[in-house]
C-alpha cells in the first residue's frame, strides 16, 4: 500500500512538471536616459557626431564628405513635404550644425562621392504598466544619512539633508509607457560602414513629437445617430385602436 502511494505521488509529481514553462524573472538593475526638452537632442546630435568623426578618421575617410539624409520610416525612402516629426527635423539640423562644428564635410546634396548618414526613428509604445524600482541602496543610504543627521551641527545638516534630496530627487523618476529608438547609419557604396541605435524614455504626452505627421492626424469617425420623425401621442392612440379591431375582426 505504501509503494502505490509513493508510486502514486511519482506520477502525479511528473505530470506537473511535463507542462511547467520557464519561470519568467527581472532583468539585473539598469539605468536608461530620458528625453524631456530639446537640449537633450541637442546632446543627442552632439555624442552621434563624435561618433561619426571617429569612425571617418579611423577608417581614413578625412576629406570625404557625409550627406545627412531625412528619411521617414523606410532607409530609401525620404520624407515627403510637411511629413517629417519635430524631432526628426530638429536633429537633422542639430547633427549638421555639431558635424560642421567637429570640422567634419557636410555636403548639401548627396552624390557616389559622399557618405549618406541617415537616422530612423521609431516609436515604441508598452501598453502594461511596468515596474520599475529605485537604486539599489538608496532607501538604506537615506536611512543611514538620517540616523547621522542626528548629533552633529544644524549647519551640516542642512547641507547633507539637501545633499540626501539630491540624491532622491536624480532616483525618482516616473514610469511611462512610450520609448524611442534612434538609429543612426552611416552608408557607401550599398554597405553599411557604421551603425548605431540609442534607446530613451519620453513623456507620454511628448509622444507626437515623434511620430510622422501623417500618423499623428486624427482619425476619429464620428457616429451620427438619425432618428425618425416621430407621432403625435394622438396618432399613437389611433394606430392603437386599428390594430385592435382588426385583430378583433
Amino acid at each position: 500500500m505504501q509503494k502505490a502511494f509513493i508510486y502514486l505521488a511519482v506520477l502525479t509529481l511528473c505530470a506537473s512538471c511535463k507542462g511547467r514553462i520557464p519561470e519568467p524573472i527581472n532583468h539585473e538593475y539598469s539605468t536608461q536616459r530620458k528625453i524631456e526638452a530639446a537640449h537633450h537632442w541637442d546632446v543627442l546630435a552632439y555624442d552621434v557626431a563624435n561618433r561619426i568623426n571617429q569612425h571617418l578618421l579611423s577608417h581614413d575617410y578625412l576629406e570625404t564628405p557625409v550627406y545627412v539624409k531625412q528619411t521617414c520610416g523606410d532607409e530609401d525612402r525620404p520624407c515627403g513635404p510637411h511629413e517629417t516629426s519635430s524631432f526628426n527635423e530638429a536633429f537633422r539640423d542639430l547633427l549638421i550644425t555639431e558635424l560642421v562644428n567637429i570640422g567634419v564635410p557636410v555636403a548639401q546634396n548627396g552624390s557616389d562621392e559622399t557618405i549618406t548618414v541617415h537616422y530612423k526613428v521609431q516609436l515604441v509604445y508598452h501598453r502594461a504598466k511596468r515596474l520599475r524600482t529605485i537604486n539599489p541602496g538608496l532607501i538604506t543610504s537615506l536611512t543611514t544619512g538620517i540616523m547621522v543627521l542626528r548629533n552633529i551641527p544644524s549647519e551640516v545638516v542642512t547641507v547633507a539633508a539637501a545633499g540626501l534630496v539630491d540624491l532622491a530627487n536624480q532616483n525618482l523618476t516616473l514610469g511611462q509607457h512610450f520609448e524611442v529608438l534612434i538609429t543612426t547609419s552611416m552608408i557607401a557604396d550599398g554597405r553599411y560602414l557604421h551603425r548605431t541605435s540609442d534607446i530613451y524614455y519620453i513623456n507620454d504626452v511628448d509622444s507626437y513629437q515623434y511620430q510622422e505627421r501623417n500618423q499623428t492626424q486624427d482619425t476619429t469617425t464620428a457616429t451620427i445617430k438619425f432618428i425618425g420623425p416621430q407621432k403625435h401621442p394622438q396618432d399613437r392612440e389611433t394606430s392603437t385602436a386599428k390594430q385592435t379591431n382588426k385583430t378583433k375582426n
